[in-house]
Protein backbone atom coordinates (compact mmCIF):
# COMPACT_ATOMS: atom_id res chain seq x y z
CA UNK A 1 0.00 0.00 0.00
CA UNK A 2 2.54 2.72 -1.16
CA UNK A 3 0.18 5.45 -2.62
CA UNK A 4 -1.75 8.22 -0.78
CA UNK A 5 -5.29 9.89 -2.17
CA UNK A 6 -2.99 12.82 -3.56
CA UNK A 7 -0.66 10.65 -5.03
CA UNK A 8 -2.97 8.53 -6.55
CA UNK A 9 -5.13 11.28 -7.79
CA UNK A 10 -1.46 12.95 -9.40
CA UNK A 11 -1.23 9.85 -11.03
CA UNK A 12 -5.12 9.05 -12.63
CA UNK A 13 -5.14 12.98 -13.07
CA UNK A 14 -7.96 13.78 -11.24
CA UNK A 15 -9.35 15.51 -8.59
CA UNK A 16 -8.26 13.90 -4.69
CA UNK A 17 -12.19 14.20 -4.13
CA UNK A 18 -12.66 12.42 -7.38
CA UNK A 19 -10.57 9.67 -5.65
CA UNK A 20 -12.70 9.94 -2.54
CA UNK A 21 -15.77 9.17 -4.49
CA UNK A 22 -14.22 6.33 -6.78
CA UNK A 23 -13.43 4.89 -3.15
CA UNK A 24 -17.07 4.96 -2.37
CA UNK A 25 -17.90 3.17 -6.04
CA UNK A 26 -14.75 0.40 -5.32
CA UNK A 27 -11.52 1.91 -5.98
CA UNK A 28 -9.87 -0.54 -3.76
CA UNK A 29 -8.23 1.00 -0.81
CA UNK A 30 -7.18 0.66 2.65
CA UNK A 31 -7.05 2.44 5.57
CA UNK A 32 -3.83 2.74 7.46
CA UNK A 33 -3.75 4.72 10.67
CA UNK A 34 -7.06 6.56 9.87
CA UNK A 35 -5.49 7.30 5.94
CA UNK A 36 -6.71 5.82 3.01
CA UNK A 37 -3.63 3.74 0.79
CA UNK A 38 -3.77 2.67 -2.28
CA UNK A 39 -1.75 -0.74 -4.20
CA UNK A 40 -0.16 0.28 -7.97
CA UNK A 41 -1.17 -2.53 -9.15
CA UNK A 42 -4.51 -2.71 -7.87
CA UNK A 43 -4.91 1.20 -8.93
CA UNK A 44 -3.79 0.24 -12.04
CA UNK A 45 -6.02 -2.15 -12.62
CA UNK A 46 -8.98 -0.83 -11.58
CA UNK A 47 -8.20 2.08 -13.89
CA UNK A 48 -7.59 -0.10 -16.95
CA UNK A 49 -11.24 -1.76 -16.74
CA UNK A 50 -13.11 1.63 -16.52
CA UNK A 51 -10.51 2.65 -19.42
CA UNK A 52 -9.11 5.63 -17.47
CA UNK A 53 -5.81 6.30 -18.60
CA UNK A 54 -3.07 5.68 -16.02
CA UNK A 55 0.34 6.53 -18.28
CA UNK A 56 2.50 8.27 -14.80
CA UNK A 57 2.45 4.30 -13.27
CA UNK A 58 4.20 3.21 -16.27
CA UNK A 59 8.22 2.82 -16.11
CA UNK A 60 9.92 -0.20 -17.92
CA UNK A 61 13.21 -0.82 -15.88
CA UNK A 62 15.91 1.44 -16.95
CA UNK A 63 17.90 1.40 -20.41
CA UNK A 64 15.31 -1.64 -21.60
CA UNK A 65 12.34 0.35 -22.88
CA UNK A 66 12.69 -1.54 -25.79
CA UNK A 67 12.49 -5.18 -23.81
CA UNK A 68 8.82 -3.94 -23.04
CA UNK A 69 7.64 -2.36 -26.17
CA UNK A 70 4.24 -4.94 -26.97
CA UNK A 71 5.49 -5.47 -30.31
CA UNK A 72 8.56 -7.04 -29.22
CA UNK A 73 6.80 -9.42 -26.60
CA UNK A 74 3.77 -10.59 -28.87
CA UNK A 75 6.09 -11.25 -31.55
CA UNK A 76 5.73 -14.89 -33.13
CA UNK A 77 3.27 -15.24 -29.86
CA UNK A 78 -0.15 -14.39 -31.43
CA UNK A 79 -2.60 -17.19 -32.16
CA UNK A 80 -6.10 -17.60 -33.63
CA UNK A 81 -8.93 -20.22 -33.62
CA UNK A 82 -8.34 -20.65 -29.96
CA UNK A 83 -10.54 -23.15 -28.12
CA UNK A 84 -12.05 -22.88 -25.03
CA UNK A 85 -15.67 -23.70 -24.33
CA UNK A 86 -16.12 -21.89 -21.02
CA UNK A 87 -13.43 -19.41 -18.69
CA UNK A 88 -11.90 -22.42 -16.95
CA UNK A 89 -10.87 -24.30 -20.46
CA UNK A 90 -9.97 -21.11 -21.81
CA UNK A 91 -7.43 -20.38 -18.91
CA UNK A 92 -6.13 -23.76 -19.76
CA UNK A 93 -5.34 -23.20 -23.59
CA UNK A 94 -3.98 -20.00 -23.10
CA UNK A 95 -1.44 -20.97 -20.79
CA UNK A 96 -0.22 -23.93 -23.07
CA UNK A 97 0.29 -21.03 -25.77
CA UNK A 98 3.02 -19.31 -23.37
CA UNK A 99 6.54 -19.96 -24.50
CA UNK A 100 7.51 -21.24 -20.95
CA UNK A 101 10.12 -23.85 -21.25
CA UNK A 102 10.20 -25.60 -17.69
CA UNK A 103 8.67 -28.71 -17.28
CA UNK A 104 4.99 -28.07 -15.58
CA UNK A 105 5.56 -24.54 -16.26
CA UNK A 106 2.25 -24.20 -18.56
CA UNK A 107 -0.13 -26.13 -16.14
CA UNK A 108 1.18 -23.58 -13.18
CA UNK A 109 0.39 -20.65 -15.29
CA UNK A 110 -2.92 -21.68 -15.93
CA UNK A 111 -3.16 -22.03 -12.53
CA UNK A 112 -2.01 -18.88 -11.68
CA UNK A 113 -4.24 -17.11 -14.77
CA UNK A 114 -7.43 -18.62 -13.43
CA UNK A 115 -6.90 -17.68 -9.59
CA UNK A 116 -6.23 -13.87 -10.87
CA UNK A 117 -9.78 -14.02 -12.84
CA UNK A 118 -11.04 -15.48 -9.42
CA UNK A 119 -9.94 -12.71 -7.94
CA UNK A 120 -11.74 -10.37 -10.07
CA UNK A 121 -12.94 -10.29 -13.84
CA UNK A 122 -10.23 -8.43 -16.34
CA UNK A 123 -12.67 -8.50 -18.88
CA UNK A 124 -12.49 -5.32 -20.75
CA UNK A 125 -15.19 -4.68 -23.79
CA UNK A 126 -14.56 -8.50 -24.99
CA UNK A 127 -10.98 -8.45 -23.99
CA UNK A 128 -9.96 -10.39 -21.44
CA UNK A 129 -6.43 -9.83 -19.67
CA UNK A 130 -5.39 -12.18 -17.33
CA UNK A 131 -1.97 -11.67 -15.39
CA UNK A 132 0.36 -13.34 -13.17
CA UNK A 133 3.56 -12.02 -11.72
CA UNK A 134 4.83 -14.73 -10.40
CA UNK A 135 8.60 -15.76 -10.74
CA UNK A 136 7.69 -18.70 -9.52
CA UNK A 137 6.92 -20.03 -13.23
CA UNK A 138 9.10 -18.09 -15.38
CA UNK A 139 12.55 -18.89 -16.27
CA UNK A 140 14.12 -15.78 -17.03
CA UNK A 141 14.28 -11.67 -16.55
CA UNK A 142 12.06 -11.12 -19.77
CA UNK A 143 8.04 -10.40 -19.53
CA UNK A 144 5.80 -12.85 -21.74
CA UNK A 145 3.00 -11.39 -23.56
CA UNK A 146 0.35 -13.35 -25.94
CA UNK A 147 -2.90 -12.45 -27.90
CA UNK A 148 -5.38 -15.04 -28.56
CA UNK A 149 -8.15 -14.81 -30.54
CA UNK A 150 -10.81 -17.65 -29.33
CA UNK A 151 -12.39 -20.16 -31.87
CA UNK A 152 -16.13 -19.58 -30.09
CA UNK A 153 -16.73 -16.50 -27.96
CA UNK A 154 -16.92 -17.07 -24.07
CA UNK A 155 -18.99 -15.25 -21.79
CA UNK A 156 -16.78 -15.19 -18.51
CA UNK A 157 -18.97 -14.15 -15.55
CA UNK A 158 -22.47 -14.00 -15.56
CA UNK A 159 -22.56 -10.40 -15.43
CA UNK A 160 -20.52 -9.83 -18.69
CA UNK A 161 -22.65 -7.53 -21.19
CA UNK A 162 -20.41 -9.10 -23.84
CA UNK A 163 -18.93 -12.60 -24.39
CA UNK A 164 -14.84 -12.89 -24.85
CA UNK A 165 -13.30 -12.86 -27.85
CA UNK A 166 -10.24 -12.34 -27.32
CA UNK A 167 -7.57 -12.85 -24.95
CA UNK A 168 -4.47 -10.96 -24.01
CA UNK A 169 -2.47 -12.87 -21.36
CA UNK A 170 1.26 -11.49 -19.46
CA UNK A 171 3.49 -13.30 -17.23
CA UNK A 172 5.73 -10.92 -15.53
CA UNK A 173 8.64 -11.40 -13.29
CA UNK A 174 7.95 -8.84 -10.84
CA UNK A 175 5.87 -5.89 -10.06
CA UNK A 176 8.13 -3.40 -11.66
CA UNK A 177 7.80 -5.03 -14.73
CA UNK A 178 4.26 -5.83 -14.24
CA UNK A 179 2.83 -2.53 -14.03
CA UNK A 180 4.77 -1.59 -16.95
CA UNK A 181 3.50 -3.86 -19.51
CA UNK A 182 -0.03 -3.75 -17.97
CA UNK A 183 0.05 0.04 -18.12
CA UNK A 184 1.44 -0.66 -22.06
CA UNK A 185 -1.44 -2.89 -22.57
CA UNK A 186 -4.48 -0.81 -21.14
CA UNK A 187 -2.68 2.51 -22.99
CA UNK A 188 -2.62 0.27 -26.73
CA UNK A 189 -6.32 -0.53 -26.33
CA UNK A 190 -7.29 3.25 -25.84
CA UNK A 191 -5.84 3.35 -29.72
CA UNK A 192 -8.86 3.22 -31.76
CA UNK A 193 -6.48 1.97 -34.86
CA UNK A 194 -5.10 -0.76 -33.19
CA UNK A 195 -8.87 -1.38 -31.33
CA UNK A 196 -10.28 -1.63 -35.35
CA UNK A 197 -7.47 -4.26 -35.98
CA UNK A 198 -8.18 -7.03 -32.96
CA UNK A 199 -12.14 -6.90 -34.05
CA UNK A 200 -11.24 -7.75 -36.95
CA UNK A 201 -8.11 -10.50 -36.05
CA UNK A 202 -6.09 -8.78 -38.47
CA UNK A 203 -3.04 -10.86 -39.32
CA UNK A 204 -0.01 -11.08 -36.68
CA UNK A 205 2.11 -8.35 -39.21
CA UNK A 206 -0.75 -6.00 -39.28
CA UNK A 207 -0.66 -5.92 -35.37
CA UNK A 208 2.96 -5.66 -34.99
CA UNK A 209 3.24 -2.65 -37.40
CA UNK A 210 0.96 -0.67 -35.80
CA UNK A 211 1.94 -1.38 -32.02
CA UNK A 212 5.42 -0.05 -33.80
CA UNK A 213 3.22 3.27 -34.52
CA UNK A 214 2.65 3.80 -31.38
CA UNK A 215 4.89 6.19 -28.89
Amino acid sequence: MDLGISEAARILEVSESTISRWIEDGLPAFMINGRYRFNRVDLLEWATRRKIPAAALYQAPQGQDALYRLEALLEGNIHYGVPGGDKKAVMTAVADLLPLAKPGDKALAAQALWNREVKGSTVIDGIAIPHTRSPLIFGSARPIATICFLKDKVFFDPGDKAPVRIVCTLVTPSIRAHLAILARVASTLHDKEFRALLDRAAPEEELLARLKALP
